[in-house]
């Protein structure tokens, strides 16, 4: 794409930026509109799951016929909670009524800008790191770093959607309603969607799913996942949408799930990610074997060693390691060069704007630190689409499984390129530039702009209507970032072409599900 062209498709997204521009970020305040979903999806139960083979790698036992003296009883529990609810039951059935998979969302995003903050020096010049074994000290465990946020949303979506493929299979096997609509003695507190069974509940899956897996990514708000979890569950029991058995049958899909996903969480090279003092030594010399002739250095003092450089190692769920090597950009204009130069100029150019559209864009685009990053502004985007278009919880899961996917391959395939070319911030060149935050990371490529773009595109097939305005939008975050001074705009167009093929893996993926 030419600079051109570059910037006027960014400029397409101006005004649908500034709606996002006028939401908070501070997401604790946000609230979404009340919706029913539009569709039962039916043979949902047969779409192509991620990790699991099919549906039926998860067992549970068939449920009580609506008769037997069991679900009876089930159901006069049901009768007795109803007519004693307390305020704080009123309160919850509100809280939950709407989808659990876009409120969980939530939860990780305001729980990754909690611990998206970077540990300060010790005395001695050296850097604490977080240690999982002993979450509590300082720096608390985990420092929720773009890398780090983005394979949470993945892990966590990716278990949700495998999670509701098999909920919608056992719930059309088994056909068994909910108890509002099996009891006439039984109200329904909140919508019930005719057709739908109930067992398994899905809320059920959806906040075992979510405290089974954000409580080892997040482990000192365990006391915290576990109480927002109980508290979906019961405000489904005591609304009328699902019984005790419905809900355990839930909680059964979740633990097997979640033990499937976390056995390839544990062993996807994460925890190698950061590297040491001489692996970080061979990186650089790696690069400057290569020509590059000015490799990057961190600017922050004490020095900080680099963020995650050994990143773009870690499995990925869309393509293999041959492929991400062949989706690595070429290398970047030599230092010193025309090219560079008149880059270089921009970015200083633009760096000097305080004020107007330009400045606006780089601080909504900002995502530093203490936020939810830029994979967590995305999935405030798409939320925000799913509730428009009125889905199911399981559509939902798609649709989030798909983006965050996309989004976590592309930051992988981002940090390959950065830790490949360990090429210099434009500040490093020219310390004269001024800077909206400094990623402590090399330059080539764009994160931002990466993952963007592997975020609209997968956006702009879910909801066509909206793909130019998803692509403007992505294409702003990109310029952003030459106006925040931290990226070149080859960085940027680098970046968005690497997250567009990166995004049409997972279309690809998404039209192979048997979703359509």
């Amino acid at each position: 794409m030419t600079n051109n062209n570059f910037k006027l498709a960014a400029s397409l997204g101006l005004l649908a930026l500034f709606a996002l521009a006028a939401c908070s970020k501070d997401i604790s305040q946000r609230s979404l509109p009340d919706f029913e979903p539009s569709s039962l999806e039916q043979n949902g139960g047969n779409w192509k799951p991620i990790l699991l083979s099919s549906p039926l790698d998860i067992t549970i036992p068939a449920p009580e016929a609506t008769g037997s003296s069991a679900y009876q009883d089930e159901l006069e529990e049901i009768e007795a909670l109803q007519q004693n609810l307390s305020a704080s039951d009123k309160k919850a059935i509100a809280k939950w009524k709407n989808s659990g998979i876009i409120k969980w969302n939530e939860t990780a995003r305001k729980l990754v800008a909690i611990y998206n903050i970077p540990p300060e020096a010790n005395p001695d010049g050296t850097y604490p790191a977080p240690n999982a074994q002993n979450p509590g000290a300082y720096p608390k465990f985990p420092f929720a770093n773009p890398p780090y946020a983005s394979r949470a949303y993945a892990y966590l979506q990716v278990a949700m959607y495998d999670a509701m493929v098999t909920t919608w299979h056992y719930k059309f096997t088994h056909n068994r309603m909910a108890p509002a609509a099996n009891s006439p003695s039984i109200q329904s507190l909140e919508p019930l969607q005719d057709g739908l069974p109930s067992y398994p509940s899905e809320d059920a899956v959806v906040a075992d799913v979510a405290y089974l897996l954000l409580k080892v990514m997040f482990p000192n708000d365990t006391v915290f996942l576990k109480k927002e979890s109980d508290e979906q569950k019961r405000a489904k029991l005591v609304s009328g949408l699902a019984s005790p058995s419905d809900i355990a049958a839930g909680e059964s899909i979740a633990a097997q799930v979640v033990a499937k996903v976390l056995a390839r969480y544990r062993t996807d090279g994460m925890g190698q990610s950061g590297g040491n003092p001489t692996v970080w030594k061979e990186l650089e010399d790696a690069a400057v074997a290569r020509g590059i002739t000015m490799p990057w250095k961190s600017l922050e003092l004490p020095v900080r060693p680099g963020m995650l450089p050994l990143f773009g190692n870690v499995k990925q769920f869309l393509i293999t390691t041959a492929q991400r090597d062949s989706l690595r950009p070429p290398p970047p204009p030599a230092i010193g060069s025309a090219e560079f130069k008149t880059a270089l100029a921009e970015v200083k150019k633009m760096s000097e704007v305080k004020s107007g559209e330009v400045w606006r864009i780089a601080q909504l685009w900002g995502d530093g630190a203490s936020t939810y990053t830029p994979p967590g502004h995305w999935n405030e985007i798409a939320c925000e689409a799913i509730v428009k278009n009125n889905f199911s919880e399981l559509r939902t899961a798609r649709t989030l499984a798909l983006m965050n996917m996309a989004i976590f391959d592309a930051g992988i395939s981002c940090w390959d390129a950065k830790t490949y070319y360990w090429y210099p911030r434009p500040s490093q060149v020219d310390p004269s530039i001024k800077t909206i935050g400094l990623p402590n990371f090399p330059s080539y490529t764009s994160g931002h702009s990466t993952f963007s773009a592997a975020a609209a595109t997968v956006l702009g097939y879910i909801f066509p209507d909206n793909a130019a305005s998803y692509r403007a939008m992505s294409l702003e975050a990109a310029e952003s970032r030459i106006y925040g001074g931290i990226h070149y705009r080859f960085d940027s167009e680098a970046g968005t072409a690497c997250g567009d093929a990166i995004g049409s893996f997972a279309v690809k993926k998404g039209q192979a599900d048997g979703s359509n």
